[in-house]
């Protein structure tokens, strides 16, 4: 993927735009389109879902499910996958919803009121702005973009046209996380500067490095969007939802469920900024062990282990992905705090002074002392996805911004977070070097952790699971100086040409000034 420097990338005006677009309040910036009468009156919502494969099938039970609601659109570049869903819906409401490839025909149907988003992660940004500029709301899954840049103008756009956005992080409609999150805020564990997010979850090889055929069906010009074609066009096996790990569409695991939960760690530690600096460490490592072939070569290009540190001065979070098998790993506070040492482990760790809360699963945060005892529970039942897309629906009735639990700007701000910590490692892949070598980096980079703890369990993990660092060392990021006004790094221009990315023409992202 083609990156811009530094020099050209300030003049195409992120820099000008990003600052103001996370400053204004909503409504702050004048719209050029008057918003849409409050819809509280009217009998339904007319919705339009795009992209349907995966999460979009949850977004097509939520609307289905909730009062006043109808889904008059179906839109996915898979033909096949489009018309199987419409079919369901139409057996389902009593009536067919339209199926589109293109989402610009949908966008020209004033009609229409508000589009959910489930594509993949490029799409995202593109997608929910040409909505806005449309006039309809907009439900956009996590990462609410594909880079910073991105980011800057959804929130531009929101803003200019008054519109409603939320992001698909429902834990901020969970009642558990709401309560723990306001636990942690009031002192119940003592003074917390430090959160420690984790996405411990299996993610197998995704199949050789190859030229593959483009599935029937599929319009590979609009699947690509924003994305430039790659040579060849299609690398991977399986084409839907492998995208992910190859990081021209998706962002790996960190910007996967990553958004989730360091979406809970920096509402937990009451953190409304960008960090002031992160360096990251990991790589693609064990598949050469789980195919039994030494030279291997995923189709995948993202980090399965990556441990990226982010300085917010007075706090601190770190974030550890891990995609090999975590089963009876050395990992012993942790194995404890979560009550398991097999399978999955996917939550957020606050450190107290007098303790621990330990965000699990989306309904439920358990709270321990110092000695790892438990002695509260926070704990919901029912459907997350529902209270999340009600908490949307009811906002687009009343047009009440501050009513929503994601709005885009904190979805921005947490998958930033996301984004910092590929780009230090995106930038340093090339530098692999030995255990000892990382080891005295880490010693010279301030942390609320202990940085040289969290890089023996993350060895130890390796090595369980067959990885030979001597012949696949780790690769070591710079530790990239931020600035979270600008939204630049101050030390790389390399690192720089990563907040954004080259843009097909037809399907360029506005700069947050040009929205």
């Amino acid at each position: 993927m083609q990156r811009q420097n530094r020099r050209t990338f300030v003049r195409n005006g992120l820099v000008a735009g990003s600052s103001t677009a996370l400053m204004l309040p909503a409504g702050g910036v004048h719209s050029q389109q008057e918003p849409t009468a409050d819809k509280s009156a009217l009998s339904q919502i007319n919705v339009a879902i795009l992209g349907v494969n995966g999460r979009g099938g949850a977004h097509i039970e939520e609307i289905l499910r909730a009062d006043g609601a109808t889904i008059t659109y179906i839109c996915d570049v898979d033909s096949g996958v489009g018309n199987r869903r419409a079919d369901t819906v139409g057996e389902k409401q009593g009536r067919r919803p339209t199926m589109v490839q293109d989402l610009r025909r949908v966008l020209d149907d004033k009609t229409v009121d508000a589009i959910t988003i489930a594509t993949p992660n490029h799409w995202h940004a593109l997608a929910a702005i040409w909505a806005m500029q449309a006039g309809k709301d907009a439900y956009v899954e996590k990462p609410v973009c594909h880079n910073l840049f991105e980011g800057a103008s959804l929130i531009a756009a929101a803003r200019k046209y008054n519109r409603i956005c939320q992001v698909g992080t429902q834990c901020r409609s969970s009642q558990a996380v709401i309560d723990a999150v306001e636990f942690v805020q009031n002192g119940g564990i003592g003074e917390v500067n430090f959160a420690r997010g984790l996405c411990y979850k299996r993610r197998k090889a995704i199949g050789p490095l190859g030229d593959y055929a483009i599935p029937a069906g599929v319009d590979f010009n609009l699947w690509s969007g924003p994305a430039t074609y790659t040579t060849p066009r299609l690398t991977r096996p399986n084409f839907h939802y492998d995208w992910h790990w190859q990081r021209h569409y998706g962002n790996g695991d960190l910007g996967n469920q990553g958004p989730h939960q360091t979406d809970i760690a920096r509402w937990g530690l009451g953190l409304d900024r960008h960090p002031n600096s992160v360096i990251s460490y990991g790589g693609r490592l064990g598949y050469q062990v789980e195919k039994k072939d030494p030279n291997y070569v995923d189709a995948g290009d993202t980090a399965n282990t990556e441990v990226s540190i982010y300085d917010y001065g007075d706090k601190c979070i770190v974030f550890e992905t891990r995609g090999l098998s975590v089963d009876d790993s050395a990992d012993e506070e942790l194995n404890r705090l979560f009550g398991s040492t097999k399978g999955n482990k996917i939550g957020v760790v606050f450190y107290g002074d007098d303790g621990f809360v330990v965000q699990k699963s989306y309904n439920q945060c358990d709270v321990f002392d110092k000695n790892l005892n438990l002695v509260k529970e926070f704990r919901v039942g029912g459907n997350l996805n529902s209270a999340h897309f009600d908490n949307f629906l009811a906002a687009v009735r009343t047009r009440d911004v501050g009513s929503l639990n994601a709005d885009v700007r904190e979805g921005h701000l947490s998958a930033a977070i996301s984004h910092l910590g590929n780009i230090s490692y995106y930038v340093g892949e090339r530098n692999r070097v030995s255990v000892e070598e990382l080891e005295r980096a880490l010693t010279k980079i301030k942390s609320l952790d202990d940085n040289r703890a969290t890089l023996q369990r993350t060895v130890a993990h390796l090595r369980q699971n067959g990885v030979d660092l001597d012949k696949y060392p780790l690769a070591l990021g710079p530790h990239l100086q931020f600035d979270p006004e600008r939204e630049v790094f101050l030390n790389s221009d390399e690192a720089n040409g990563w907040l954004t990315r080259e843009y097909r023409e037809e399907f360029r992202v506005p700069s947050a000034d040009q929205v």
